[in-house]
């Protein structure tokens, strides 16, 4: 843990969430292996972060491959992500994850959703048995998801929102990569009737310090920079 610049703080007995910056890096113990999702910002080595909480053998996850997200993944062997993020991906260790995979680490489950729009390949992580969704950047609460650049898509986030908003039988609590945590799940909803605001094209454009060439567009707790 001494060449990671960053405290892992618990959240329960078998969870961990590291603020790597503005982004957090979860961290989940299985009885069999332990599982990182994201590796945040910086080159360090994130593994021996994780070894230092955990003796189980590590499987690291990507939700996307945007820069803040892999900046530890050299360390690692093997980082599994949606084989539609390869092409945003510049690191020579990725391995393929697919709409419906179970992500089994001993005791504990996670299924893979595919959720186009953010990125291509944008993924987020259920646990039905505890009722968490892991959602990577396209769910937050009064924080700006990014929708300027290359390969975002604004309709097909939308539609992958209602996908998330037709499964919310299924989970309570989601843990999002920025702003507020945790948060409940009429996020989702909010999220999404924020994004059709701002597709509908009624929405003002805001200045904003986030020191990127794009515009903050909010409605209610939805927020966006496009």
């Amino acid at each position: 843990m001494a060449n990671f610049p960053y405290t892992p703080n618990r959240i329960d007995a078998n969870t961990w969430q590291v603020l790597n910056k503005d982004v957090r890096i979860f961290i989940f113990q299985g009885t069999e292996k332990s599982l990182i999702v994201d590796t945040g910002h910086d080159d360090e080595d994130v593994k021996s972060l994780v070894e230092g909480i955990t003796d189980k053998p590590v499987m690291l996850v990507n939700t996307h491959a945007d820069p803040d997200h892999i900046g530890g993944n050299a360390s690692f062997d093997e980082a599994w992500m949606h084989e539609s993020e390869f092409s945003n991906y510049n690191g020579g260790n990725a391995r393929p994850l697919s709409e419906g995979d179970v992500i089994d680490i001993g005791g504990r489950q996670f299924e893979v959703i595919l959720i186009p729009g953010h990125t291509p390949g944008s993924i987020a992580l259920l646990d039905r048995e505890n009722r968490i969704l892991l959602p990577g950047d396209s769910v937050a609460s009064n924080h700006p998801v990014f929708m300027f650049g290359e390969k975002r898509n604004l309709p097909e986030y939308i539609r992958s929102l209602k996908k998330l908003e037709s499964m919310s039988d299924t989970y309570d609590t989601l843990y999002p990569q920025h702003g507020m945590f945790p948060i409940g799940k009429e996020a989702v909803a909010a999220q999404r009737e924020a994004a059709e605001q701002l597709l509908a094209g009624n929405l003002e454009p805001m200045e904003h310090n986030a020191g990127v060439p794009a515009k903050l567009y909010a409605y209610g707790t939805g927020m966006f920079l496009m």
